[in-house]
This record gives C-alpha cells, structure tokens and sequence, in this order.
C-alpha cells in the first residue's frame, strides 16, 4: 500500500491531523495498536482552547460540539476559603473556553473520518516506521497474522509517550527534558450536577483541589494525593469528605455527591522532546510532551502542533514547499515550552509541596493575592488559559 502521509495513533492529533488532510485531498492512513472501542474508553481532560474549537469546526467535526459543548467565560481560583472569579471573557477581549470531553472529541472525529472514507488500521501490531531519515520512509504493521507495508512520503507520530515513534528515534538524536512532581491527582467522574457553572482550581492546606464537570449532569473531581497513592484506599465516601473539606463551605454544603463510575490517580510531570522533526517523522501531542493538568493545555498542545504540520504538510502539496515542515518543531516547540511554563506555574501555585514548608506557603498566599489585586496579572493568567495565537 502507498499513501502520502502514514499517521500513528488513534488519538485525537492523529484523527484531526488524518481529517483536515482528507478534506484537503491528502491522501493519508491511521494506524493504531488498540481496538476502537478501547480508544473511546479513554477518559480524559474537557477543556478546549478557542483555536481547538475553531479546528474541530474546520475538519467538519465541530458540529456535536457546538450543541452539547459548555461555553465558560471564566473559572474561580479558591483560596483563604473563598471562591476569586477569572474573567476570561473580559481579561482577553472576547474570547472563552469550551468544556467538552476528549471522548467525545475522539468520537465526534472518528465518525467523521468514516464518513469522509479515511482509512484506519485499528490492532494494528508491531507499528514501526522505518527510513524515516531518507526519501523514502515506510511503516511496517503485523495484522491477522501478516506483515503489511506502507510506503509513504511522510510519518506523523501521534501514538502518545509511550508509542513507538519516539521510541524509534535514535538516542543520540533526540534531547528530553523532563520533571516529575511529588505527588499525583486523585480523580472521580460521577453522574451529579457540578457544584459550579465554571471550574474551580482550590489551594488548600490540605492540597489541592478542582471541580470540574463533562456535562450539566456529570461531574469530575481531583484532589491532590501523594504520587504512591492506591485507588483502593480511596471508597467513594472518604473522597467526598476530602474534596468538601478543601473547599470554601459554602462550596462544600452545596456539592451533591453520588457513587462515582471511574476512579483513577494519575502522576503529574512535565515531558519535552527536541526536535520535533527526524527526516520525515514528525512528533506530534504526547509522542512529543507532556504537561500537567493543571494548566488544561494537554489536548490543546496536541491541537496546535496538528495546526502547524497540517499547515506545512498542505503547503509541501499544495505549493511544493518545504519551508512550513523545515520551520515545524521551532515553531511547535516554542508554543510548546510557553504552555509547560504556564502549566508549572499553575501547578506550582496551586499546589502543597512536601518540602515547601511555611515560608513556600506564605509564598503562595502572597502570589495568589497580588493576583487578584493586578489586572496585568490576571490577564497573564487568563491569556495563557485561553490559549496563545498559533
């Protein structure tokens, strides 16, 4: 099989960068080692940037979005028992966040790509891309028992950080930078009206906090938890009672609790790989960085390094060029390294840390509260939320 552009994973950077390719005319394959239904199983972060709403629409997957989307202008920063609104609207001329779950993005662009007649290669094993350092790079797949080829000018790695596509890079070319956090967050989904319209990012002395939501009848909640902590020990009523005593009370006696329908902890850490670009493999989403959750900007940094090489991969076809793939991981990265810094600072306010001791805590208060009292800091704040210009 010959196509033009191979992508790996199934993930929402490989389905949007695989369907504004097709509506384009760019002939493209997805390939990805799990089964559909395992893709979609995944539970993962809602908050979506202007600019990854405006692509959603462009690749014609935006239309579910538009209905049952939560459109926030704003969230609460809580601390000193009181609940601090973020204008986003306000603070940035206009612009606001959309609240819908990766899921549901994973959905929306998955029936979209069958409709359009994309191909993809679900438990396809064994995913290697090859010759990525010539002219002619081809990616190798075992399916129903057999070894299949793919030739093709281009291979974008989307398959996340623990795919094959960085893993297939050689050491000496490739620089990681990389931190770990003491601690991780403790998360539920529970079929209960949100305790807010808007988030609410809590700093607590007992840790952190966050009340989330997919849906005005679903919710998802997080609180700090240290990073070796077991989900076991956690039954539903010892995390209520938590996440209620890190909350300002009236915050607390207004939550409505109920049995939760997934549980999990998840480490936080920051991940960097440099370059992006390896001949003609490119590194996109996780396969390339992670951030913390504090900051939302996960599936979004996926969505603008799909932005940059869509636009590259569209200009080498439609113009013969490759100054848009030559200039990829610069410009990627760049967006990339201003989001993990608003991500560590986020993280790095919010947050308890086991070593910060009263003087780190004093300093957290003093921040949070010049916060409130500077404009240019909550538009800092608010700019970063929303999601810098591409």
């Amino acid at each position: 099989m010959r196509t033009k552009v191979a992508i790996i994973g199934s993930g929402p950077a490989g389905l949007l960068l695989g369907q504004l390719l097709t509506n384009t005319g760019v002939d493209n394959v997805i390939l990805e080692r799990a089964t559909q239904e395992h893709v979609l199983s995944r539970i993962r972060a809602g908050v979506l940037e202007e600019g990854t709403t405006m692509m959603l629409q462009e690749a014609g997957a935006g239309k579910r979005m538009r209905a049952e989307g939560l459109p926030h202008d704003g969230f609460d920063l809580a601390f000193d028992g009181r609940r601090h609104r973020v204008d986003l609207f306000g603070l940035t001329g206009g612009k606001r966040v959309m609240v819908y779950g990766q899921t549901e993005v994973t959905h929306d662009l998955m029936d979209k790509r069958a409709a359009t007649g994309g191909l993809s290669v679900y438990e396809a094993a064994d995913v290697l891309p090859q010759d990525f350092d010539t002219d002619r790079p081809y990616v190798t797949y075992k399916k129903d028992g057999k070894t299949h080829r793919i030739d093709c000018d281009f291979i974008a790695g989307c398959d996340g950080y623990h795919g094959i596509a960085r893993k297939s890079v050689p050491e000496a070319a490739i620089e990681t930078f990389e931190r770990t956090f003491p601690f991780g967050w403790l998360g539920i989904v529970a079929d209960v009206p949100p305790v807010s319209a808007e988030l609410i990012y809590a700093n607590h002395p007992r840790g952190f906090a966050l009340c989330s939501m997919r849906s005005h009848t679903r919710s998802r909640y997080y609180v700090q938890v240290p990073v070796n902590e077991k989900v076991d020990d956690w039954p539903d009523e010892r995390f209520w009672d938590e996440i209620r005593r890190r909350l300002p009370e009236k915050t607390a006696e207004a939550m409505t609790t109920g049995p939760s329908i997934e549980k999990s902890v998840a480490p936080i850490r920051s991940f960097v790989a440099e370059p992006l670009r390896f001949g003609r493999l490119f590194l996109a989403g996780d396969a390339g960085h992670i951030v913390p959750p504090t900051g939302a900007k996960g599936l979004n940094l996926a969505a603008s390094d799909v932005r940059y090489l869509f636009d590259a991969l569209n200009e080498y076809y439609a113009e013969k060029s490759s100054a848009g793939l030559d200039a990829y991981s610069e410009k990627a990265l760049a967006r990339v390294w201003k989001a993990e810094r608003f991500s560590w600072w986020m993280t790095n306010t919010m947050h308890r840390f086991p070593d910060q001791g009263p003087f780190g805590q004093k300093i957290q208060h003093a921040e949070l509260d010049y916060l409130f009292q500077s404009r240019a800091a909550l538009t800092m704040l608010a700019e970063n939320y929303v999601g810098l210009p591409y």
